[in-house]
């Protein structure tokens, strides 16, 4: 006995001394500069004070520069705060970037990263990217439903003129308005009634549940998994119960779409459809369908689960987001009224007040485009993007990023960064962005690092083009339709601007105004 603890011992001892002679030999990494961390935790106490983690994580690239490191319990994190160092990650080594770290969401929710946010860079995702390029998010697609965005506009101007003169708060409207076009384009008319019913409301409920949960920052699991099966949270519990309401409901959807696309019972979901009318779950099934058998085309095989994952993404980046921008844009303006008059005066101009803003007047609107992308740059939806991993090991603007390492952009930091707007750049400001303005060439499509609300290169949102338009024509329709004023006693400096972070960055207090009919009485009742 005593002989095989000895044994035993020895061997260990081998093994220790190995493991330190192998880490004396390994050249140490030249990790860009951050703040010491504690052991086990790392940094992650910075995160957890009053700040959120964006204007946290701004504070201290303040201090230890634009491309800085963290130790965030288990995992190297290294977060891109200027202009030029999001170059550097997402164009100059945009592929050693291309991954998606591991998450509960994307393994619980998005049915095992089988949707397009959370999928891991391989024959999958650019599965999923090329079918959102030629299918889900093309010209042609997206102005095929054209008019399904305009009716649930006329739907929303209805609704605020019958709300004119009383306080309502803007975003609860603009939620709605969003998660009815999003359905329709998505699953067909049929579901997209049921916003105001009893099962809309839970289905709403939910969505705004899985916001909560889906953000990895505010998650102990996430940074030190060696506890995540502790869920001391709760958010695996809360997650699961997301994912289980949302499968009930995206079951029902496909269900009766494979339905209707039976022999014999007319082309398309909600019965007689034509092709060209056909929703985006028609298209997915049908792509499901015509996949090949070989080695590849089964590595990237869109499955019903994979169907269902698109769906709850699609859910989630074209509802929350919408209205959250456009909740935004509307808080800056009551803050700023020459804004406001300055769009206003401009939609009269260019529209006239015998019709409403139509998607073809867009681009003859370039201080509603300003207004926007103000917007955006002082509350980007995303304010840190969604995070990246390294696929290998990268040297970065003369720093080491090890492989695994989980890698952060910070684009609320660059677009308040004075290298890159000088010009106040906390200040709300949209002249900048017109004819003679400092930033009159900036655009959101991410060409240019300074703005990046959608991100850039591979991982870019692939809807931008789609969320553009949705949210100028809202914008453009509410300042056109109606003048718009606080409620009685509330100055425009007692807006509250506060930040609630979670899966996106929208306002703590909801925005309340009062509407006012501007246009003919007969437009407002118009189908």
């Amino acid at each position: 006995m005593p002989a095989a603890v000895a044994l035993v011992a020895t061997f260990v001892i081998l093994v220790l001394c190995s493991v330190v002679w192998l880490r004396r030999r390994q050249k140490p990494l030249n990790l860009p500069p951050g703040p010491r961390g504690w052991p086990v935790i790392g940094s992650l106490g910075l995160l957890a004070g009053a700040l959120p983690p964006h204007r946290a994580l701004a504070a201290l690239a303040a201090r230890h520069g634009p491309l800085m490191h963290l130790r965030l319990g288990s995992f190297h994190i290294v977060v891109a705060s200027s202009a030029e160092t999001a170059r550097l990650v997402l164009k100059t080594h945009d592929l050693a970037f291309a991954d998606r770290p591991p998450t509960a969401m994307g393994r619980i929710i998005a049915y095992g990263y089988k949707g397009i946010l959370q999928t891991p860079y391989g024959p999958y995702w650019r599965m999923a990217r090329k079918l959102c390029a030629t299918e889900l998010f093309s010209a042609r697609r997206v102005d095929s439903f054209e008019h399904v965005r305009a009716q649930e506009l006329r739907a929303l101007m209805r609704d605020m003129f019958e709300r004119a003169g009383t306080a309502v708060q803007v975003k609860e409207r603009l939620a709605n308005l969003a998660m009815r076009s999003v359905l329709r384009m998505l699953a067909g008319d049929k579901w997209s009634r049921i916003c105001g019913s009893k099962e809309g409301e839970a289905f709403l409920g939910i969505v705004d549940e899985a916001f909560a949960v889906s953000h990895s920052v505010n998650s102990v699991g996430e940074w030190l998994p060696w506890l995540g099966w502790l869920d001391v949270q709760g958010f695996i519990r809360r997650m699961k119960l997301v994912h289980k309401v949302e499968d009930r409901f995206f079951e029902k959807i496909l269900d009766e779409h494979e339905r209707h696309q039976e022999p014999g019972a007319g082309a398309g979901a909600g019965g007689g459809q034509s092709a060209a009318k056909a929703d985006l779950v028609d298209v997915l099934l049908q792509l499901a369908g015509e996949q090949g058998d070989g080695p590849e085309e089964r590595e990237a095989r869109l499955t019903r689960d994979g169907v269902k994952a698109f769906i709850h993404d699609i859910i989630l980046g074209g509802t929350e987001t919408t209205a959250t921008t456009v909740e935004w844009a509307m808080a800056e303006l009551l803050r700023h009224p020459d804004a406001m008059a300055a769009a206003t005066e401009e939609l009269d101009h260019v529209v006239g007040r015998d019709r409403w803003v139509t998607e073809g007047d867009l681009p003859a609107l370039p201080y509603l485009d300003a207004v926007l992308k103000e917007t955006m740059r002082l509350h980007p939806v995303a304010p840190l993007l969604f995070p990246r991993r390294a696929r290998e090991h990268t040297v970065v603007g003369g720093y080491d990023v090890p492989a695994g390492a989980r890698v952060l952009v910070n684009v609320w930091a660059v677009a308040r960064d004075p290298a890159s707007w000088p010009d106040a750049p906390d200040a709300f400001r949209p002249e900048r962005f017109l004819a003679g303005g400092a930033a009159k060439d900036v655009d959101v499509r991410g060409a240019h690092f300074e703005l990046l609300p959608f991100g850039a290169g591979r991982r870019m949102c692939a809807a931008y083009s789609l969320a553009m338009k949705e949210v100028a024509a809202a914008l453009g329709n509410l300042l056109h339709g109606f003048a718009w004023r606080l409620p009685d006693g509330v100055a425009p400096e007692d807006v509250s601007m506060e930040e609630f972070f979670g899966l996106s960055l929208k306002l703590k207090v909801p925005l309340v105004a009062v509407a006012e009919a501007r246009l003919p009485a007969h437009l407002y009742t118009m189908s």
